[in-house]
């Protein structure tokens, strides 16, 4: 029977499958850094962007050395047990890597490490499922784009967009137009999908991206330190971004 030539769909977002060659790989990768630097550090991640989170890794390049996507894998290299710890005391670290966790392995003071993460929280678009920080209202007129300074109205060929995301505008010489204000968001209420990508599309960020750092091993002797008062809030992931980079696992 011939091959049918009809179209087919293929999917553009599916992920391949880590072979059981590159978990290795990766395992035998966490526990070389674990023999060469002073600490591990376990981190988690809130209002999760990738391009933040490369950021962080390039700033740290030389001094550190981040994993961060293969929860699982981490905790393996670890190990989870007493029997099983690649190093006396990493089990305590590994039995804690759950969710958008990551380590960083470095040799830089523990203080230095405490009060550059707390220093480092840039703002960021907002996500379905994030709490609205304020109330955003568009004022009557021109529909403007606050990404540009000073403002600029949006383009004509934008106005379906905005439409569909639920703005009831027209157009007046070529320029999307309210005829009266319209309330994007109120302020401690959850952010529908429509009213996060309209927030995105006018150029206004309600969150922060930020890393909690919850916990410190010591190569010297083995002691595991919890680290206080580093909470995320509760609404800080959001929606999930999409699969994670897993270039964060190997810069």
């Amino acid at each position: 029977m011939p091959k049918s030539k009809r179209a087919k769909l293929v999917s553009l977002t599916k992920v391949a499958k880590k072979t059981r060659e590159q978990k290795g790989a990766l395992i035998t990768e966490v526990q070389e850094n674990a023999d060469k630097w002073q600490y591990c550090w376990l981190f988690e991640v809130g209002n999760m962007r990738n391009t933040h989170l490369k950021i962080v890794r390039k700033l740290w390049k030389d001094s550190a050395r981040i994993f961060f996507g293969r929860g699982a894998v981490m905790a393996k290299a670890l190990g989870t047990t007493p029997e099983e710890e690649y190093k006396l005391g990493l089990q305590k670290i590994a039995q804690q890597i759950k969710g958008q966790v990551g380590l960083m392995f470095t040799d830089s003071p523990p203080e230095e490490v405490i009060a550059w993460f707390d220093d480092f929280h840039p703002p960021d678009f907002a996500r379905s499922g994030n709490r609205a920080t304020q109330m955003f209202v568009l004022p009557a007129g021109p529909v403007m784009q606050q990404h540009s300074d000073p403002p600029e109205p949006f383009p004509h060929n934008e106005e379906p967009q905005l439409r569909k995301l639920g703005l009831h505008t027209k157009m007046v010489r070529g320029v999307p137009t309210l005829d009266t204000p319209h309330t994007i968001c109120e302020k401690g209420k959850v952010l529908t999908p429509e009213q996060a990508q309209l927030l995105k599309l006018i150029g206004i960020k309600m969150v922060e991206f930020r890393v909690a750092l919850r916990a410190r091993w010591s190569a010297a002797n083995g002691e595991v330190v919890q680290i206080e008062g580093q909470q995320l809030s509760e609404d800080a992931s959001g929606e999930d971004e999409g699969e994670i980079d897993e270039d964060a696992m190997g810069d």
